[in-house]
């Protein structure tokens, strides 16, 4: 169900904080400061001398942690997040973010329903182990067996993308590749999905991608339903540098 091209790690993200100090000064003795002011100067400083203004911080990627923004590309804007509830499980929400200059990150699609591997999550992925390699990959390439719904990635439609058979569940697995988004994980971005170079080597796995959801677990891809496929390939942006930030809840809020 799964075919790949070359790894892609992503780096990225600065968590900044900020610190308000304030100071006191005595007074000399023998008179107060209200005597020492010039007529008509009030003795209390204006309300800007006397706080602060607020300060604001753009807002990070809900529910990822520290450890995990590190590996954002800094020129990034745009992340499909892709969470579980738990190491074990193969369902998932997913939500589209953007990131804006002043307000940091925004959703602006989901959360969707979406279904990973048939035995969960892994930090570790190798083929056939039917867990979804968990971190941050880029998306730079699409294709499918129907024609491009008008997405901007580069899109390949090619009828190889046909499947057939039964899932994990037994349900049928055809149109499970109407459209796909390759997952940079062990695969050589700039090339179709179809693409079969490893350049982690066959045993690291490849061909993650997302794809049309059959209504069950995958071997390694992450699924949505048909329509949130077609609004996630109109969304993404090559120019956005878009992401897919996916594992579960534990591991992503490192």
């Amino acid at each position: 169900m799964t075919v790949r091209r070359a790894p892609a790690l992503v780096i990225g993200a600065v968590v900044c904080a900020g610190v308000l100090g304030s100071g006191c000064a005595q007074q000399p003795s023998g008179g107060s400061s209200r005597d020492s002011l010039p007529p008509g100067t009030s003795a209390s400083p204006p309300a800007s001398a006397q706080a602060g203004a607020p300060r604001s911080f753009p807002r990070p990627l809900p529910g990822v942690g520290p450890a995990v923004r590190a590996r954002l590309p800094d020129a990034s804007r745009q992340a499909l997040v892709v969470t579980g509830a738990t190491e074990s499980s193969n369902r998932a929400e997913a939500v589209v973010y953007e990131r804006y200059p002043a307000q940091g990150w925004r959703a602006v699609a989901g959360p969707w329903p979406a279904h990973n591997g048939l035995r969960g999550w892994t930090e570790d992925h190798e083929a056939g182990d039917l867990r979804t390699p968990v971190g941050v990959f880029r998306l730079s390439d699409a294709g499918g067996r129907l024609p491009d719904p008008g997405t901007r990635l580069p899109y390949d439609q090619d009828p190889e993308f046909a499947v057939s058979g039964t899932g994990h569940l037994g349900e049928p697995l055809e149109g499970s590749f109407d459209y796909v988004i390759a997952i940079d994980y062990n695969r050589v971005p700039g090339t179709t999905p179809l693409d079969k170079t490893r350049p982690l080597g066959e045993d690291k796995g490849g061909g993650v991608w997302i794809h049309v959801d059959h209504q069950g677990p995958t071997n390694a891809c992450v699924s949505l339903s048909e329509e949130h496929m077609r609004a996630l390939l109109n969304i993404l942006d090559p120019d956005k540098e878009p992401v897919v930030v996916m594992g579960p809840a534990s591991v992503l809020a490192r």
